[in-house]
């Protein structure tokens, strides 16, 4: 079977090389074009383009993907089967083009949480499980009918960055499960059913990730968790902007309202509406990342 895979992120280039290792005939490798980034501004390639070059697989890094010119390389691939992973918007023509389909994973179980950031919505809801589906595109993204699923519990300590490791790899398990199952004719899919209740995962931006002392503790806490390794959570403090990386989920109820960041005991403390939870590790702006008591025996105390 001729497969065009598509992707762009670390996510995607783990289920390509479990692909290639299985001995699937990944014909093409379609990725986002080479961009500059760092401060040197070096044009820096996408972790999927450096697995498809490490491997020998063709790479095709289109502007626009109904540009003329990428449209005939796809058709010249005569390909039988698309599959995408943590690409961009695909216009019909290119994703309807194999000649079954193409079929996309997502991190989550879906009908919920749809959208661009699935693993930091469920660990901010406090969710304690989600998973990976599999479905074939459609009109409606992340709306197509599903091929498998897969559930992955969330403990009490994953972040999002231990989270993303996890659905990493039990996505490329069931990557490979799902292009089993088409080769054998033995895929069966089942329609999504909306109900208009379903959560959602919208892209996140910088306002989002702002914490705030009218929230509980264990939202605080569990928005932490969501937004780290990135974006990470932040906070106004009276020490200024401070990310917060790590927090412990034992509040105390010290007797302060005047201040969002408090000295207690040898420990930092965030203020909630219920409470004050403990901060771990937290960055100051403009400075590395460091433990609470690097932050309490060096940057506070000469506030």
């Amino acid at each position: 079977m001729r497969i065009v895979f598509f992707g762009t992120p670390e996510f995607a280039a783990y289920s390509l090389k479990r692909l290639f290792d299985a001995g699937k005939n990944v014909v093409a490798v379609v990725t986002a074009p080479d961009k500059p980034a760092g401060r040197g501004l070096q044009m820096q390639s996408s972790a999927v383009k450096k697995m498809a070059l490490e491997l020998g697989l063709p790479v095709l890094q289109p502007e626009k993907l109904k540009a003329d010119s990428f449209i005939q390389e796809l058709k010249a691939l005569d390909a039988d089967l698309g599959i995408v992973i943590a690409f961009r918007m695909m216009p019909e023509m290119v994703w309807s083009m194999p000649r079954l389909g193409t079929f996309n994973l997502h991190a989550s179980l879906l009908p919920n949480y749809r959208g661009a950031a699935p693993i930091n919505h469920a660990i901010i809801r406090g969710e304690k499980q989600t998973g990976v589906t599999t479905f074939f595109l459609r009109h409606e993204i992340d709306t197509g009918d599903i091929l498998l699923q897969q559930v992955v519990a969330i403990e009490d300590d994953d972040n999002a960055g231990t989270l993303h490791d996890k659905l990493m790899v039990c996505g490329a398990d069931l990557v490979l499960k799902t292009l089993d199952n088409i080769e054998n004719g033995t895929g069966t899919t089942i329609p999504q059913v909306l109900t208009g209740k379903e959560k959602s995962a919208p892209k996140i931006f910088k306002d989002f990730c702002k914490l705030s002392a009218e929230d509980s503790v264990l939202d605080n806490h569990n928005k932490v968790r969501g937004l780290f390794p990135f974006p990470a959570a932040w906070l106004e403090s009276e020490y200024g902007t401070v990310k917060i990386l790590e927090t412990a989920l034992h509040a105390i109820p010290l007797h302060v309202h005047e201040t969002n960041l408090a000295i207690y005991n040898k420990g930092l403390f965030m203020r909630c509406k219920d409470g004050w939870l403990e901060v771990k590790k937290l960055q100051p702006a403009g400075k590395p990342a460091m433990t609470a008591k690097d932050f309490i025996n060096g940057f506070a105390n000469k506030k």
